[in-house]
């Protein structure tokens, strides 16, 4: 073990685990209880709702649908219900054993990873399945969406495995080592640096970045397709009719919008961090009431409503979707009432 960590009995571990406890207070607690009992219940009705595969979507769309349902109820398993909320009601638990702890912060990037790549991957899909008529025979199938779903999980989780190694103990007790605290080779290694510089750069800037670019090439070619179809129409028939065709795009788009929008306004916060660290790299937070502090708190939580918004999106976008809800919210009154009959 190293020589700068300390050995702490009785009082005196217990004020340093008092100095290291996350945020206290009754706006952090309710927060993340609330996501937790909100974000949980309707992801998992998302997951259930979609592998039932009847809501008038194709196959391809499905599973990218179910599958950012399935990492955004991880993300929050990971990152509220195993992480902050016991962090803040049970402090010093076996949770924040260093083991444990490590671990759980590596599942956590892992999670996100992937839950914010299978949205760049989704956008990329629509934007080939819109602008690209020639590619997308090939590419948005059933087929390939399991073969990219697949990839990004797995490139997620291996690009993690680094942060589990990147911590130590902040102190002992009783030979048990506690905390996760930032090992100083993180600062000074120039590997450590680069993976550093790597890792925000796959996420958030990369995928910020991308999926901007996705949705402007997208608007561009949609703007310039339904001003020459509407052109073509009015030519061949003289008067105004309905387009299916033009309806199927436009609620694609809405789908498309949606869930890249409610991404981006919610990570906004996060890139603005990231940008304010590096940009001023002697800052140091002083205290919970630190104004970069509670960005940082606040960015985090934005984050982590990112992973309970889109099937409130698929609610409000899809006819389909509202239907196979209501079903699904019916069927224990229903069979209820058969059992009682």
């Amino acid at each position: 073990m190293s020589s700068r960590l300390n050995v702490w009995r009785g009082s005196d571990f217990a004020r340093r685990k008092e100095m290291h406890a996350p945020p206290r207070g009754p706006v952090y607690a309710v927060y993340y209880t609330a996501l937790a009992a909100c974000a949980i219940p309707v992801n998992l009705m998302a997951i259930v709702i979609l592998s039932r595969g009847r809501c008038g979507l194709s196959k391809c769309i499905t599973k990218y649908l179910l599958s950012m349902a399935a990492t955004d109820l991880l993300v929050i398993i990971t990152a509220v219900l195993v992480n902050r909320i016991p962090a803040i009601y049970f402090p010093g638990s076996f949770l924040s054993i260093t083991p444990v702890c490590s671990l759980s912060i590596t599942l956590i990037q892992a999670t996100r990873d992937s839950s914010v790549w299978l949205t760049v991957a989704f956008t990329f899909d629509r934007f080939v399945a819109i602008c690209c008529q020639q590619m997308k025979i090939k590419y948005c199938t059933e087929r390939t969406a399991v073969v990219v779903i697949a990839t990004v999980c797995a490139l997620g989780s291996l690009k993690s495995v680094p942060w589990y190694f990147m911590h130590e103990p902040l102190y002992m007790i009783n030979a048990v080592p506690w905390y996760c605290k930032l090992k100083e080779i993180r600062y000074t290694s120039p590997l450590w640096k680069a993976f550093d510089w790597l890792d925000r750069i796959v996420t958030p800037c990369a995928p910020f970045l991308i999926i901007i670019l996705l949705n402007i090439l997208t608007v561009r070619y949609v703007l310039a397709a339904s001003k020459a179809r509407r052109r073509l129409r009015a030519q061949s028939n003289g008067e105004k009719q309905s387009d299916p065709e033009m309806e199927n795009r436009r609620k694609s788009i809405i789908l498309l919008f949606a869930i890249s929008g409610s991404f981006i306004l919610l990570w906004t916060a996060n890139l603005v961090q990231f940008v304010f660290k590096r940009v001023s790299t002697s800052y140091k937070i002083t205290s919970f009431n630190d104004p970069i502090y509670i960005l940082q708190e606040g960015a985090n939580m934005l984050q982590l409503l990112n992973s309970c918004t889109n099937t409130f999106i698929y609610v409000v976008t899809q006819s389909s979707f509202r239907k196979e809800l209501q079903d699904t919210m019916k069927y224990p009154l229903v069979a209820l009432g058969k059992i009682i009959k």
